[in-house]
């Protein structure tokens, strides 16, 4: 049964419903964490917009029980304080499980891996007793692989759009299926993800839902990561998984927008634009640019300007 999940209210000085644009540089921890209070509150990794508490791939299977028992102790404990806060359970049942604990209405989603048009309906129906955890489902299965289940499980999801911040990129689990490991100097675009990156945007973006970009996992090669987050902003991606606090400070930097782009989007949505124009070498017409102009300047909103000078 694919129950719709039924809308309640937020805690008490927490959004209805996260931004995509709040994501920012999503951090994984395993739930064995025994910080995960001080963690969820923001008195650790102070700035820090979101945080993923995993029991799936970053706990082991005979850790499971541990990490169950630490997030369970650790919920009754979070205040209305602190960055946006997803859960991501191990499979539906785990879901259940997590739902079922006392302070649950103090997170703010759930991540759901492994999504395929056949399971998220047992996802959903595990998720409907929590109805105002926001959803961010991961594709890292093989439905990636294939246009036509990608625009069932697209299809499937529509039902409760309101709730999916975005739809998350499982790049290094869709790597593995395929018995590729990204080489170090190499960015996602490089190696086959690019296609399903592509395929994904076609997909999901074109009926209005977010996506969020893979995971850089070599963190002795900064420069190849500044060239990744320069590509995931061309295909129109502001929000990457991190996998450690040291990759959350170039992430969000690079989410800064150049002075150019803020002017041109400017320019683009006044009232008195006309229908076609220059400005700094480049043609802009409102008529085609304007969704670019609106996404430029909320996303100048959350990050701010990026400095003139020095690379980010």
């Amino acid at each position: 049964m694919n129950r719709a999940l039924v809308p309640r209210a937020a805690p008490e000085g927490r959004d209805a419903q996260p931004s995509y644009l709040r994501l920012g540089a999503s951090l994984y921890m395993p739930a064995t964490r025994a910080d995960l209070p001080a963690l969820l509150n923001g008195h650790k990794l102070f700035g820090l917009r979101s945080l993923v508490v995993c029991t799936e791939d970053a706990v082991h299977a005979r850790d499971l029980g541990r990490a169950l028992a630490n997030l369970r102790e650790a919920l009754p404990q979070l205040t209305s304080q602190g960055p946006l806060r997803f859960l991501r359970p191990r499979n539906p049942e785990i879901l259940a499980e997590m739902v079922a604990m006392q302070g649950i209405e103090r997170m703010d989603g759930v991540c759901l891996p492994k999504v395929d048009e056949h399971n998220l309906g047992d996802y959903l129906e595990a998720l409907a007793p929590a109805g105002h955890l926001a959803i961010m489902p991961i594709v890292e299965t093989e439905v990636a692989f294939c246009r036509d289940r990608l625009r069932r499980l697209r299809v499937r999801l529509d039902a409760d759009r309101e709730r999916v911040v975005c739809v998350r990129i499982g790049g290094n689990d869709l790597l593995h299926l395929l018995g590729i490991r990204r080489p170090k100097d190499l960015t996602a675009y490089d190696t086959p993800l690019r296609r399903v990156i592509d395929d994904l945007i076609i997909e999901f973006r074109g009926h209005g839902y977010d996506l969020s970009a893979p995971v850089f996992e070599h963190l002795d090669r900064p420069q190849v990561l500044a060239r990744e987050l320069e590509l995931d902003l061309v295909h129109g991606l502001i929000a990457k998984t991190a996998i450690h606090p040291t990759q959350v400070g170039p992430i969000e930097a690079a989410y800064a927008v150049p002075p150019g782009e803020t002017a041109l989007a400017r320019a683009v949505l006044a009232p008195e634009a006309v229908g076609v124009f220059r400005l700094n070498g480049q043609m802009a017409e409102p008529t085609t640019h304007s969704r670019w102009a609106a996404r430029t300047l909320a996303r100048f909103g959350a990050y701010g300007l990026r400095p003139t000078t020095g690379d980010v």
